[in-house]
């Protein structure tokens, strides 16, 4: 899993049938401190993320476990919401 946090959403109507009625959200990844990270991505939303949401999101065939349809064109999920991060 990864950090990152949620900048935006993609609306298309029309998709994949693995995909409707999924939610797309814009995913920054970052560090430990929510420093900006790469390249932003489009990930699926498992969890009711929104803008602005510090999240843990999963990237590969893992991101597809999270969906009903193992099928689904997914590279990316949003699988947490993040309340806090403790680094020592």
């Amino acid at each position: 899993m990864k950090l990152g946090l949620i900048k935006g959403n993609v609306v298309a109507t029309t998709k994949d049938p693995g995909l409707v009625g999924k939610k797309l959200l814009i995913v920054q990844p970052t560090d430990a401190d929510f420093n900006d990270r790469g390249e932003l991505i489009v990930a699926i939303d498992t969890v009711g993320a929104g803008f602005g949401d510090r999240v843990l999101y999963a990237t590969g065939s893992s991101a597809r476990t999270m969906l009903e349809d193992r099928h689904a064109p997914v590279d990316a999920s949003v699988v947490a919401i993040i309340d806090t991060v403790e680094v020592y």
